[in-house]
């Protein structure tokens, strides 16, 4: 038995130093001797074939090692399939490796790999590559695939289906006394975290370390393998820094597995990172797609029927759709419903996720239809969504595992001062400026990882502890909240204990995708920490030289280290000492519920924002934004806030800012850099307040934890939206807004 002290703290985090003073390492600063350079050539065309590279004057360059090409390039031994990196599988970005054929399928597709002694050398030689290709007209746009878009069988890297549906939407909409019917647009966005995507590849005989910028090293571990047909046991995945990824460094994408034959090829370590125009074409997308929804309701509120609808293209080889409904499918309680994806083969690749994938855009359609039909209605948007609240989930018909999200309305209202807000558009007015209020709610889907997963305690006779497990830290915070979980099982001050992470060399664990990473890391580190306190506990009792010899292991509290029963007190250390022992040791691992779970799981929250729109300037100013979360328990408040707080601003550039398109003369992306893609900056930030919920939760996993990544985005630019309209009382059902759509 130990008394919880360190989960629910607001702790600092622990590698914060080291970041702010540049001595933390990320894979692309890692220090290998004789290590060369790589730098990716890209397509220039979206479509059609290369019918010759000239690769003479790049070889003759100073310092060049190797062109490689399709010409020359090894083939890969097996493509695995597309299946998301929480399986706990191999993970590929897309089904399609490059450089094995002279067919060009989207524009920046990976056409050669140029190695030299220095990044400079390598980059001039690429930029001499003459390559020649016969282009085809290419096929990028919603209007141009529309006529052959088709409804597949699953999405989403095969997890869900391509259509779900309950009851007969068509009779519900009959007996709506009130319909609302919208088509809303969204332009393709791209993650840009602040570390671009990148591998060191280093070649030990026919073994092989990889320090790989990723969500998941077994995931780069177990996909690189497969394609390179090499043996699990001797390949090392190491992945101590990430900085950033939000969905892009989710999936393996196929620079880690170039490095490793460039590397190879040139018989020495070999540093591929992806410049920043690469990142817009080399590690997928949230697609551009096209939402269709329609909501009927009696004149009650209640809602009769849901139908939604989406369209998007994905690649030539891969039937990806963010799952856009499925939450609109769960959240209200609604008899009828029905949710169709419609996809089409464009010139492009595969898109992937990105953060809140599927539910960000998904819930503004919903949230925006239902803040629609309040108006029609006559009613509060609060009202509207508490009267068709879904005490189970809608879907499934199962129980929630918990939900909170009344509370999230009611104390989100609250801390925003929602009450007494005049409904009608446009009335409020400070100088210029028109100001509005909205509110939308949010939901996102408990994800479970398939199999154990794995973590290892150790106590030194010091009294000190370490825990470890292979997941990365890709700037969660996840190394501060680990070592409090594992000091509460331990019975240690968290200062004592230290958490090691991102190496495969440690307890497996899937990768930490979906919201997934505090929750099942932290039910591992709890299980291995607890076993080594029960370990330690069942060895006092027995040891005769201890002052708990004999006592029921039962009646054993532990506290700073001290194990005691009564007066009667010993210590790890002093155990280990008698003992003549430097450390003890325990393995812990934690299996998700199954499918056969008799629970629904989600994480609900509330969003709440203010917004003034210059009335002869079409600009949009985001004041204040309230978001408030029911995350189950939350292990730190601190870095919980944070990841809340980073995701409702995503949600303000989700709504006013972030947006690309493909030109559909060329199939290629018109903004490939942070110069023309727009992403929120600090003179954009508004106040910003995160209100906190804790629900328990005795079903998700052994603490209770839902996770906060993904959350604090969804709904955030639903919010915004609706603030807009209430703001002018214009309607923009185009993603992102902007200053052309409110003049």
């Amino acid at each position: 038995m130990t008394t919880a002290t360190a989960i629910g703290q607001p702790l600092d985090r622990v590698d914060g130093r080291s970041k702010v003073t540049g001595c933390a390492r990320y894979c692309a600063e890692t220090p290998v001797p004789g290590t060369a350079y790589a730098c990716l050539v890209g397509s220039r065309i979206a479509s059609g074939r290369i019918t010759g590279i000239d690769t003479s004057t790049a070889e003759a360059e100073d310092g060049v090692l190797a062109v490689l090409t399709h010409q020359n390039l090894p083939g890969i031994a097996e493509q695995p399939p597309l299946i998301p990196s929480l399986a706990g599988t191999a993970a590929p970005g897309q089904t399609f490796f490059p450089l094995q054929d002279d067919v060009i399928h989207y524009a920046g597709q990976h056409i050669a790999v140029v190695v030299a002694d220095t990044w400079e050398r390598a980059q001039h030689a690429a930029s001499v590559l003459r390559v020649h290709y016969a282009e085809t007209p290419p096929l990028t746009s919603l209007e141009e695939g529309r006529d052959r878009a088709y409804v597949p069988d699953r999405i989403f890297g095969g997890w869900l289906p391509g259509r779900i549906e309950r009851g007969d939407v068509e009779a519900g909409l009959a007996e709506a006394d009130v319909r609302v019917e919208a088509t809303f647009t969204y332009a393709a966005n791209h993650h840009n975290p602040l570390e671009p995507s990148g591998t060191v590849a280093a070649w030990d005989g026919d073994e092989l370390v990889l320090y790989d910028s990723t969500q998941g090293v077994d995931a780069t571990q177990i996909t690189v393998a497969r394609l390179l047909a090499i043996p699990l046991s001797r390949i090392r995945v190491v992945s101590h820094y990430v900085g950033g990824s939000f969905g892009s460094k989710a999936m393996v994408h196929d620079h880690a597995a170039l490095a490793a034959l460039a590397a190879r090829e040139v018989g020495r370590p070999v540093k591929l990172v992806l410049t920043r125009e690469q990142m817009f074409t080399s590690v997928g997308h949230r697609e551009e797609q096209e939402q269709t929804i329609a909501v009927g309701a009696r004149r009650d509120g209640r809602l009769t029927a849901i139908r939604h609808h989406k369209l998007s293209p994905t690649s030539h080889f891969d039937d990806w759709a963010e799952p856009s409904i499925g939450v609109s499918s769960a959240i209200y309680a609604c008899p009828n419903f029905e949710g169709v994806y419609r996809i089409f083969r464009a010139d492009m690749m595969t898109p992937t996720f990105m953060r809140a994938p599927g539910e960000a855009t998904g819930m503004l359609a919903i949230e925006c239809a239902m803040d629609e039909l309040a108006g029609e209605l006559g009613m509060d948007p609060i009202e509207l969504r508490l009267r068709n609240h879904a005490d189970v989930s809608a879907a499934s018909g199962l129980p929630w595992s918990s939900s909170g999200l009344r509370e999230c309305y009611e104390r989100g209202a609250a801390r925003f001062g929602w009450a007494g807000r005049d409904p009608r558009p446009g009335l409020r007015r400070e100088g210029d400026w028109l100001i509005g209020t909205g509110v939308a709610g949010a939901g996102y889907p408990v994800a479970a990882p398939a199999g154990p997963q794995r973590a290892r305690a150790r106590v030194y006779a010091d009294g000190t502890a370490v825990v470890q497990a292979a997941t990365p830290d890709f700037g969660t915070g996840v190394a501060t909240v680990m070592a409090q979980v594992a000091a509460d099982a331990l019975g240690l001050p968290v200062h004592r204990c230290r958490f090691e992470d991102g190496d495969t060399d440690l307890p497996s664990i899937a990768a930490a995708v979906g919201s997934a990473g505090a929750g099942m890391i932290s039910a591992a580190v709890h299980s291995a920490a607890t076993a080594l306190r029960n370990q330690l506990v069942r060895r006092a009792v027995a040891d005769a030289n201890s002052p708990l010899h004999g006592a029921d292991p039962m009646d054993v509290a532990v506290r700073d280290g001290l194990m005691s029963a009564g007066t009667a007190v010993d210590s790890y250390a002093d155990l280990l000492r008698r003992h003549v022992e430097s450390d003890a040791e325990a393995s812990g691992a934690w299996t998700p519920p199954g499918a056969g779970a008799e629970y629904a799981m989600m994480t609900f929250g509330a969003q709440f924002a203010e917004v003034a729109v210059d009335r002869e300037l079409g600009l949009v100013r985001v004041r204040r934004m309230t978001g408030a979360f029911a995350p189950g328990r939350v292990l730190n408040p601190k870095t919980a806030r944070s990841q809340l707080m980073g995701g409702m601003l995503w949600g303000l550039g989700q709504a006013l800012l972030e947006a690309n398109h493909m030109d559909p003369r060329t199939g290629r992306w018109a903004s490939a850099s942070l110069g023309e893609y727009l992403v929120p900056a600090n003179a954009d930030a508004p106040d910003v307040d995160v209100e906190l919920v804790e629900v328990e939760d005795d079903v998700v996993n052994p603490l209770g934890v839902k996770g906060v990544g993904e959350i604090g985005q969804v709904g955030a630019a639903a919010a915004i939206a609706n603030a807009v309209h209430h703001a002018t009382g214009r309607r923009v059902r185009r993603i992102p807004i902007t200053i052309e759509d409110l003049l």
